[in-house]
């Protein structure tokens, strides 16, 4: 029986934006409670995430994706603003925005989830909003002053940075967190 892994394909952080946004959570943490906060080094910019997948079928889904980052040149990308998903009434999701050279990367997006469907995997439902989610708020009822969070957030940059590929991870959940293995990683080549 073929073993089965939960994966995903995202943009790696880079050392010096996980420190900035482990003191952009810091500051927030002061003012708000009932947010289960996601650990800094557990952040990255998800481009697609695959669910179960048989582990021998990330060969292929590697081919798959080298296809479409070998056109892609290397990324300058912003961490910056903060907001709420689905809204600020019923906030679900606390989260970093990116800016930046973000067409290419919406690009990009679409035609691995448009390759991905063709293989049999789910379309993403909703358009690809690049963020990075900083926390999960477990009750919409519990938690004040996420609104003045939002207007301070104007002034949460996290800095810049090259994104020079993407990569396939590996999540194993366990009671203390998700643990992330690196299974593949697939350069941006800058190809015409």
């Amino acid at each position: 029986m073929t073993k089965s892994i939960r994966a995903f394909l995202a943009i790696d952080l880079p050392e010096e934006i996980r420190d900035r946004i482990r003191d952009i959570q810091d500051r927030l943490k002061t003012n708000l409670k009932g947010i289960r906060w996601i650990r800094p080094e557990g952040i990255h910019l998800t481009l697609k995430f695959l669910g179960n997948i048989p582990q021998n079928d990330v060969l292929n889904i590697s081919g798959m994706i080298e296809k479409h980052t070998k056109y892609v040149g290397p990324l300058m990308l912003k961490v910056e603003t903060i907001g709420t998903f689905p809204n600020l009434k019923r906030p679900r999701v606390l989260w970093l925005g990116i800016g930046g050279e973000t067409e290419q990367l919406l690009t990009l997006q679409k035609k691995i989830d448009a390759t991905l469907e063709d293989c049999g995997f789910k379309s993403e439902a909703r358009t690809f909003s690049p963020h990075l989610t900083l926390g999960r708020i477990k009750s919409h009822k519990e938690i004040s002053g996420l609104s003045q969070a939002i207007e301070d957030g104007k002034n949460f940059a996290a800095g810049s940075f090259h994104a020079d590929g993407l990569t396939l991870f590996k999540s194993d959940l366990t009671p203390k967190g998700a643990i992330y293995t690196k299974l593949a990683h697939f350069p941006f080549g800058g190809q015409e």
